[in-house]
């Protein structure tokens, strides 16, 4: 059960796992210990046999406003600011071996663009707003990067990159940061949708299909072919390709299929 007084919130229904921003005093930014229970939700829905899936979602008009610059501020004393954990969060988000979906109804601003960058999945309103604001006081978008940067265009990641302007959703689709823009109206319904596909995929085959996207650029095709076909029927002489193939054949849902979808 989550806490009364956790700043993400846990809920798990038909095999998706919701991890919910509840931090709408400071725009859901990314504080030590937001980031911290993030890190064990995630943690805990792949360890989750029954979760296929996992949605990143919000409270409030803002999805994520960045890092937390009151806890930065409090942090120069130290001489240390709270980059380093971002980086573990986005780790965990892009290697998660499940699917993760971000859902985004509001605005979203540096550190949050790495975040959903970092999810297979993004839908966002069309309403919603982004923006690469780091320059503008006197930083640059560093951390972030390793997730934006493969999203991104080039020319538009120069552009959004360097003059810090706010975009909208549809711009933030046509360069690549979210698979889809929708009418605010039609946002849940986009998700559920997105949702009921990933749940019908095998646990293994979308982790190893996850492993495929993250996979760099051959250099030697005929040797990456070979390796490719020796991967593919691995798969096909699995437990899961096995069960999947017979429950094709014979027209029924494959066993990791949860009841009703």
């Amino acid at each position: 059960m989550t806490s009364p007084d956790a700043l993400v919130r846990v809920a798990t229904a038909r095999g998706v796992t919701t991890l919910t921003l509840d931090s709408p005093h400071n725009r859901n930014a990314l504080s030590t210990p937001l980031m911290t229970q993030l890190l064990a939700g995630l943690a805990d829905a792949v360890a989750d046999d029954a979760v296929r899936a996992i949605v990143l979602d919000h409270t409030g008009p803002v999805f994520c406003s960045g890092a937390d610059l009151k806890e930065t501020a409090a942090a120069y004393a130290s001489g240390t600011v709270p980059a380093g954990m971002l980086g573990d969060v986005l780790v965990a988000v892009r290697e998660c071996p499940k699917p993760v979906l971000a859902k985004v109804a509001g605005p979203a601003r540096a550190g949050g663009l790495g975040l959903i960058a970092a999810a297979d999945l993004a839908v966002c309103a069309q309403e919603a707003t982004f923006a690469f604001t780091e320059v503008r006081i006197g930083v640059i978008p560093a951390v972030i990067s390793a997730t934006v940067l493969p999203r991104l265009d080039q020319r538009a990641a120069a552009e959004l990159y360097l003059t810090g302007d706010t975009f909208d959703g549809r711009r933030a689709a046509e360069a690549g940061l979210v698979t889809a823009a929708v009418p605010a109206d039609e946002l849940d319904a986009a998700v559920e949708r997105y949702c009921a596909s990933l749940v019908k995929g095998a646990p293994g085959a979308l982790a190893g299909a996850k492993e495929l996207l993250r996979r760099p650029a051959a250099t030697d095709l005929r040797a990456e072919i070979a390796e490719l076909a020796a991967l593919s029927t691995g798969y096909f002489l699995s437990d899961e390709g096995r069960e999947g193939v017979m429950a094709f054949r014979e027209k029924r849902p494959a066993a990791w299929v949860p009841a009703g979808d």
